[in-house]
């Protein structure tokens, strides 16, 4: 079936993902390019905005505010379009859904791949079946009714000592300390931190009762325990926290992707193989301006989002699109609720000397948190209005690089 998009002379815009990279992305061009040019359609599998970064907190207990993304988009002539993506053919440039009534496959000129990431159970045996992840919203809802049926005394370990994983088991442990956490790392718990950042992430640890297990990589996970290199490990739950995997779809497309199955883009988040296409947040593949490829995370995907939306919108509009910065200052680590860890980095993520602890840190990553919502839920304040009319010129001019690119 077919939408009938077609018949728009409007320049057809789809941005596949409403998390923060998608949405920013969607918001921002609507900022850039007026509504009587522009089509711009955000496709999002469920209603609601999700605080990924949040979804430690929602596992330990903890309610989030309810942020309906028709509220968010209201004003801003973004068409919000529930469905569920299947498939995208690059080379027809139609993107295939399914949502309440059915299949259907949506046209587009210019399409925003923006679906993310999951977690990835890194092919470890018994992790799929017995495991908890905190990647989504299912999942760290899942990982709250199991807490909340445990008894007092029972382990629960955190297996991952990346940010996610520490700011899991530092929630667990604060809204839980009946409970036995515990955290499995590869290495040293917060190697890659500067020495006295260090100490300060073992001296929170050690406060909130949290058992570190270093060098104990997990080789395989059951009902009952985690197997490590160096022995085993009891946990009446498995949290899960060891890396992420992109969205397959990409991987299953003719457009360039890497072993990962992200999207090789260029500098302005173009697809390198389909220049019609733009990829943002985890599902691209960028390097920063430090000659090195970004990491994934929110910290990456939001100057990536703006990247995108302003070539975008300079490629319509015959303007010149500015540089986003794709370096990196700090990264923000919750422990808790009244503790935080801010490590300040080089533009190539590498821990300098300085760091922020304590509730002044914990105040500073709740400040992000709530700016980069806020960011997504007031798009019409968070970005000054330059709407620009799309010029023939210009989408003649993008079409025969386009063509140019694939031959």
């Amino acid at each position: 079936m077919f939408d009938g998009q077609k018949h728009s002379t409007r320049h057809r815009i789809i941005v596949l993902g409403a998390g923060y990279t998608g949405a920013i992305a969607a918001g921002r061009l609507a900022r850039r390019v007026g509504p009587e040019d522009v089509r711009i359609t955000l496709v999002n599998a469920e209603p609601d905005f999700v605080e990924r970064v949040r979804m430690h907190q929602v596992a330990a207990g903890q309610d989030l505010k309810v942020r309906p993304l028709a509220d968010m988009l209201a004003g801003t002539g973004v068409e919000l379009r529930l469905a569920k993506v299947t498939a995208v053919d690059a080379d027809r440039k139609r993107v295939a859904v399914i949502d309440a009534d059915g299949g259907a496959e949506l046209e587009y000129d210019t399409l925003v791949y923006a679906l993310g990431s999951g977690w990835n159970d890194m092919g470890v045996p018994g992790t799929a079946e017995h495991a908890y992840e905190v990647a989504s919203r299912p999942g760290a809802l899942k990982l709250r009714e199991r807490l909340a049926r445990m008894d007092a005394g029972q382990p629960v370990v955190v297996v991952g000592g990346g940010l996610t994983g520490i700011e899991a088991v530092t929630e667990i442990a604060e809204a839980r300390p009946d409970l036995d956490v515990a955290i499995a790392v590869r290495g040293e718990f917060g190697d890659w931190l500067a020495p006295k950042a260090r100490a300060h992430l073992r001296k929170v640890a050690a406060k909130l009762g949290i058992t570190v297990h270093e060098h104990a990589a997990v080789t395989a996970v059951a009902a009952d325990a985690v197997a490590t290199e160096t022995g085993t490990i009891p946990a009446a739950a498995t949290v899960w926290t060891t890396g992420f995997a992109v969205h397959p779809i990409a991987a299953a497309t003719t457009m360039e992707v890497t072993d990962r199955g992200q999207i090789v883009v260029d500098r302005d988040m173009r697809s390198v193989s389909h220049p019609d296409v733009y990829a943002v947040g985890d599902a691209g593949y960028a390097i920063g301006d430090a000659g090195k490829p970004l990491r994934m995370s929110c910290a990456s995907g939001t100057p990536m989002a703006w990247q995108a939306a302003d070539t975008i919108a300079a490629r319509l509009t015959g303007g010149k699109a500015g540089r986003a910065p794709l370096a990196y200052v700090q990264q923000c680590i919750s422990l808790g609720r009244k503790d935080g860890l801010v490590q300040f980095v080089t533009p190539d993520d590498q821990a300098k000397n300085g760091y922020l602890g304590g509730r002044l840190a914990a105040v500073y990553k709740e400040f992000i948190c709530k700016g980069a919502a806020w960011a997504v839920a007031n798009p019409t304040l968070a970005v000054p209005v330059r709407r620009r009319h799309v010029t023939e010129a210009a989408t003649a001019n993008a079409t025969g690089a386009a063509v140019e690119a694939l031959a």
